[in-house]
């Protein structure tokens, strides 16, 4: 079984790189990293608006 430890080694992030590398491919990288910005961006903004009262 894969411990916590595991998945934070440094390790298993050079896995992960290299299989979206081969899964998305390198040309759409920049996209890819560029989408997950701003996606990240605006779940943050959601979070810190205070919650509207419904009428």
């Amino acid at each position: 079984m894969l411990s916590f430890g595991y998945w934070t080694s440094p390790s298993m992030w050079l896995v992960v790189v290299l299989v979206i590398v081969l899964f998305f491919g390198a040309p759409k990288l920049p996209q890819l990293f560029k989408g997950l910005g701003q996606a990240t961006r605006e779940f943050k903004e959601g979070i810190d608006e205070p919650e509207t009262k419904k009428k």
